[in-house]
């Protein structure tokens, strides 16, 4: 039992009926985006060699593209940019995520509509709305360690990488009680998660917490705190790329920078 999960269960549970009223009254003021167009593309890089990667990313609304027009100017397509850019590599990508999603609802919905025969990397995001309908720390787990069975039973030779769990402490759109409750359960999943992921080879999980003052500070940013977001909930252009080309560094430095030296 994770301690941490029991004392906040134990002091949000007489606030679940003012959380749903909370809730509610979010999900009617935040606007229904669509999801980004353009699940496919291909990157080449300017000091090309000969090597070809396949990357498959599969989520929820971060890797769906919520608040961007297309996957390119979002996460994965900045990703595999960034990452044809160090490797010298030609990548091949593809999407595979709906918003909403819970990893219950990836593995059992999404995957199965995998049509490819081959991939090098799959990229996953999750967390968020495994939070949002308080999934309990031990169930995340299972469905995690299923998760990585199926993708590794469909692609053994590929790599695994799982991005940051979402900031949820930051959304500007969520009152104080949401972001405490619900951001701190996404902390804890964060913590299952790493450890599902020590568990395995050739998975890893980008586990930095994103906070906005942290990255202003990191990446030199000059902008207010409003430009992360589309909507107060998902990210905006300048997150999904900022976003994206750290964990492309991160996965590069972890899983090809050792092959390399």
């Amino acid at each position: 039992m994770n301690i941490r999960y029991l004392v906040g269960a134990i002091i949000s549970f007489p606030l679940l009926p003012w959380m749903y009223y909370q809730g509610k009254q979010i999900r009617a003021n935040v606007p229904a985006l669509p999801e980004a167009k353009g699940v496919q593309g291909q990157c080449t890089s300017n000091r090309k060699n000969e090597k070809t990667l396949r990357i498959i990313s599969i989520g929820e609304s971060t890797i769906a593209g919520v608040g961007v027009q297309t996957h390119e100017e979002g996460f994965t397509g900045t990703f595999a940019k960034e990452l044809s850019d160090v490797l010298g590599a030609t990548i091949l990508w593809k999407v595979y995520a709906r918003s909403g999603y819970t990893a219950e609802r990836v593995e059992r919905k999404l995957i199965p509509k995998i049509s490819e025969n081959q991939a090098d990397l799959i990229v996953i995001g999750l967390g968020g709305n495994d939070a949002f309908t308080l999934n309990r720390p031990w169930k995340w787990k299972a469905e995690i360690h299923s998760l990585i069975k199926s993708m590794k039973a469909k692609f053994p030779e590929a790599r695994i990488v799982f991005c940051n769990m979402p900031p949820i402490k930051e959304f500007p759109a969520f009152t104080l009680l949401i972001k405490f409750t619900v951001g701190n359960l996404v902390e804890i999943l964060g913590e299952e998660l790493r450890k599902v992921v020590s568990e395995y080879e050739d998975v890893i999980y980008v586990g930095e917490t994103i906070t906005l003052h942290g990255w202003i500070d990191k990446f030199h940013l000059r902008v207010g705190r409003e430009a992360f977001f589309s909507d107060g909930v998902h990210p905006s252009k300048l997150t999904y790329q900022t976003w994206a080309r750290d964990v492309a560094h991160k996965v590069y430095k972890q899983l090809y920078l050792p092959e390399v030296c």
